[in-house]
C-alpha cells in the first residue's frame, strides 16, 4: 500500500503544530525539511512526535562520513522512520549514514536526481542531455550496497528502474507528486498520485497540493483516495510501467 508523507514546508514550529491541527490525526508521516528544520531545529521533530505523528526528516545529508554518521546518529535518537542522505556522497557516506543511523531503528534512504532537475537542466560538466535512467540504476545500486533502505527518486522513473532490475523490488520514496490537473510549479519530473501508486511508490510526498489547500484535511483525504485506489488496483497486478513524460510547467 503506498504511504503518503506530507510536507511541513513551513517557516516555524508553531506553523507546524497549526498545520498538524488543520490535517488531523492520520497514518500519514510529516516531512520534516530544510526551512522547519532550520528555523526551529530538533524541537519540531520532538514536538510532532508527541502529537503522535510519525516523522520523515528530509535532510538530504552530504559530507565527510564521520561528519554523516553523527548527523544521522542524532536523527536516529529523534525518533524518526525516514532520514534523507544525497547518494552522490559516494558508498563510505552511505554507510556511515546507515551505520548512526541504525542506533535509533532509521532507515536511510538516498536520493538520487532531485526532480527540479531533468536531462537538460544539469550544471556545466555534464553530459546534455543528461541520462537520468542510467544514472538513477546505478545510485540505486550503491545505495543497496552500502544498506540504505532505498531511493527517492522521480515516480517517472520508477518504471524504468523496475524494467531494469526485471521485477527485483527496491523501496521507494517519490516526489514531485500532483493531484490529476495541478500545476508543476517548480518541478520538472511530476506524477499525479495514481500514477506514482501505480508504479508501485512506497511513499509519495505531497506539499503545496494539501497545505496550500484552503481545506487541508479535504484535499488529505482526497489524496488517501487517489492513493487507496491505485494500490487496490495493483494488488496481485505487480507495478505497471507507464508513459509517463515530464510536464511543462
Amino acid at each position: 500500500m503506498t504511504e503518503i508523507a506530507i510536507a511541513f514546508d513551513v517557516p516555524t514550529l508553531e506553523a507546524a503544530i497549526a498545520l498538524d491541527e488543520r490535517l488531523g490525526e492520520g497514518p500519514e508521516l510529516a516531512k520534516v525539511g530544510l526551512q522547519l528544520y532550520t528555523a526551529a531545529g530538533p524541537d519540531a521533530v520532538r514536538a510532532l512526535r508527541a502529537r503522535g505523528r510519525r516523522v520523515f526528516l528530509d535532510l538530504k545529508l552530504h559530507d565527510i562520513p564521520n561528519t554523516v554518521r553523527g548527523a544521522a546518529a542524532a536523527a536516529g535518537a529523534l525518533d524518526v522512520e525516514l532520514l534523507t542522505v544525497h547518494a552522490t556522497g559516494g558508498g563510505a557516506m552511505l554507510r556511515a549514514a546507515v551505520e548512526g543511523a541504525a542506533q535509533g531503528g532509521t532507515k536511510v534512504v538516498a536520493v538520487t536526481v532531485l526532480t527540479s532537475l531533468d536531462a537538460y537542466s544539469m550544471p556545466p560538466g555534464f553530459e546534455h542531455p543528461f541520462h537520468v535512467s542510467f544514472v538513477q540504476l546505478r545510485l540505486l545500486e550503491l545505495a543497496e550496497r552500502s544498506g540504505a533502505a532505498g531511493i527517492v527518486c522521480a515516480a517517472v522513473d520508477l518504471g524504468p528502474l523496475r524494467g531494469a532490475r526485471r521485477g527485483r523490488p527496491f523501496f521507494s520514496v517519490t516526489p514531485g507528486i500532483r493531484p490529476a490537473g495541478m500545476a508543476a510549479q517548480d518541478q520538472a519530473r511530476i506524477a499525479t498520485i495514481g500514477e506514482a501508486a501505480a508504479l508501485g511508490a512506497d511513499v509519495v510526498v505531497l506539499g503545496r497540493a494539501i497545505t496550500a489547500d484552503p481545506e487541508p484535511r479535504a484535499a488529505l483525504e482526497r489524496a488517501r483516495a487517489e492513493a487507496h485506489g491505485a494500490s487496490r488496483a495493483l494488488q496481485g497486478q505487480g507495478a505497471q510501467t507507464l508513459d509517463l513524460t515530464p510536464r511543462e510547467a
